[in-house]
């Protein structure tokens, strides 16, 4: 049945599978993202694929077994966003949980290894491990991976970027998007491959009978890290990542997270019981990425490890520190980016790129996400690798629909070969390094193949609505039928509508915020909405067609219906 029938006969009241207790217009919303059944919505762990459909899985067991009965030194090689400090912290306590008594981590440091596994990481670990595991990276780390065997080191990595045209010669590599691999999933983050090759081996453990005397542990608990790696990557979340996320809120909202993550949640000023997907993107995932960009991930990882309350509030304070530092340089890094695109020939470009010698490289995918934003055109920007390197620029990008970003830098890799020193990344995002003095030519090349890849159609930015919310439906129930019906997010899109209003009365909050007071006038009734750094110093129109989210207002413990508009218009 398409989504179309399913809203046709929602709209007339035949009955659709649901039960009573499920909204109309949630089932509509749901149809509209082929949700069409009640299974389809039923997202118990027992509907995760199985682990042992992912590839690489049975040589990965083998050698992760072998290293805890015999004792090895084990090392988690992370990465320094939230992916992959989740997916560190996932590793270490699991790996513990399951028996692993010498197990440690490294997260490198983007000024002073560089990405991934790399050969300046491997040789700076001291002692020198038996066994590292990478999480989030590794499929690239051709030269890292060399170097770990060449002393003697065993090898796992545990990735879900792409693949280039040369695999690391690992001693066993797990991840989704390898061309041979068939596991049904290709979305899961780097913290969900790592947690799937725990659960491979609690099995693998439990048929030889290692829990024989004595419950096996419990891997549910480290699905509240899961969950923000999860939706903090941007991973489009398809049914099992939703079955993942929806498991780790369930696990938060009981008030079973990690000493970590409860503090993350209340520095950012949210609620334990009422968390959702967009309050860990927008609010903890922001926090425990800031590390990463200016500092030193470890902080991060620190946080989400400890199990006392008392240090895990001082992390989560120190985070919440470094990302208001990160908040401010974003601010001036994207104003100097909008004066650039507003004067420069770069702002009739298809593909976008952007270098600015003072910009910090830490925060160039945040400028580059904030104008992909504004111009609905695929962007990099660009920084110099450090202070002590200007003469190599690291580059990070964000792509719109249509536009594989990662396949882009592929292409031209393969028409300019040494333009581009490194690159990885996702259809959406993907970062690169390049020397200074190529950025011009490197600048043209993207131009020339976003041009080639994207149609006049593509370039004009669309606002996708699930239409207008029927009269008499802005009530507290759909509100939170909404808010838990998720878990929302990268192509499981939070539910938008849109309708006419009559602005009865508007006020400004702080200095860019606007508060509404308008009127449904099919029915005469009242609505309170907000609409966040909409201020431009003029009013807003008297009569407006709306773009909004059904929210709720949760003041002193009083649950109130509150619009939360996206976009408005005059009508």
């Amino acid at each position: 049945m398409s989504a179309s029938e399913v809203r046709r006969r929602v709209a007339a009241g035949v009955p659709s599978g649901w039960g009573h207790e499920v909204h109309p217009v949630l089932q509509a919303i749901y149809a509209a993202r082929g949700v069409l059944t009640p299974a389809q919505a039923d997202h118990r762990l027992a509907c995760l694929l199985t682990p042992t459909m992912l590839g690489g899985m049975e040589r990965a067991v083998e050698l992760l077994m072998k290293a805890v009965a015999e004792d090895w030194s084990i090392l988690v090689a992370g990465d320094y966003d939230c992916d992959g400090a989740t997916g560190t912290a996932v590793a270490v306590r699991g790996l513990r949980l399951l028996g692993a008594r010498h197990v440690n981590y490294a997260v490198p440091n983007r000024f002073l290894h560089g990405y991934g596994l790399s050969p300046a990481l491997v040789e700076s670990l001291e002692p020198k491990p038996r066994l590292i595991i990478t999480v989030d990276n590794g499929v690239a780390s051709i030269a890292g991976v060399a170097c770990a065997q060449a002393l003697g080191i065993k090898v796992i990595v545990t990735d879900h970027h792409l693949p280039g045209e040369q695999l690391p010669a690992a001693d066993a590599m797990v991840n989704p998007n390898l061309t041979d691999d068939t596991f049904p999933s290709k979305a899961l983050a780097g913290v969900g491959v790592v947690f799937y090759l725990l659960l491979s081996l609690r099995a693998a453990l439990r048929e030889r009978q290692a829990y024989a005397d004595g419950p096996e542990p419990d891997l549910s608990s480290l699905l509240d890290l899961v969950a923000l790696g999860t939706v903090a990557d941007l991973v489009p979340l398809d049914y099992n990542n939703r079955v993942l996320v929806e498991g780790g809120l369930k696990r938060i909202r009981s008030g079973r997270a990690c000493a970590g993550i409860r503090a993350l949640i209340e520095t950012g000023k949210r609620s334990v019981s009422t968390l959702c997907a967009s309050d860990m993107a927008f609010s903890v995932g922001p926090r425990l990425n800031a590390a990463g960009r200016l500092e030193d991930m470890r902080l991060g990882v620190e946080c989400l490890l400890t199990d006392e309350p008392a240090m895990a509030r001082r992390y989560a304070e120190q985070l919440s520190a470094i990302n208001q530092e990160r908040r401010d340089l974003q601010a001036s890094m994207v104003a100097e980016a909008e004066v650039m695109v507003g004067v420069a020939t770069s702002s009739d470009a298809v593909g976008v790129a952007l270098y600015e010698p003072t910009w910090h490289a830490g925060v160039v995918g945040l400028v580059a996400s904030k104008l992909k934003e504004r111009l609905h055109r695929p962007i990099f920007a660009f920084a110099p690798a450090s202070e002590d390197n200007v003469d190599e620029l690291r580059g990070s990008g964000r792509s719109i629909a249509g536009f594989h970003i990662r396949d882009a830098l592929a292409a031209i890799d393969a028409r300019e070969p040494g333009l581009i020193e490194r690159f990885g990344g996702h259809a959406m995002a993907a970062g690169l390094s390049l020397k200074a003095v190529d950025f011009p030519r490197f600048a043209a090349a993207f131009d020339a193949i976003a041009r080639q890849w994207l149609s006049e159609e593509q370039l004009q930015a669309a606002l996708y609505t699930d239409g207008e919310l029927p009269m008499g439906s802005a009530t507290l129930d759909l509100a939170r039928q909404i808010r838990f019906g998720g878990p929302w997010g990268q192509a499981f899109p939070e539910p938008l509508f849109d309708n006419e209003f009559e602005c009865v009365s508007w006020r400004v909050m702080g200095e860019t915020h606007l508060r509404f007071d308008l009127r449904d006038p099919r029915d005469g009734s009242r609505l309170e909405a907000v609409m966040f750094n909409a201020y431009k110093g003029t009013p807003p129109p008297a009569r407006m067609r709306a773009v909004f989210e059904l929210g709720i207002n949760d003041w002193q413990g009083r649950e109130s219906v509150r619009l939360l508009l996206r976009q408005i218009e005059a009508v």
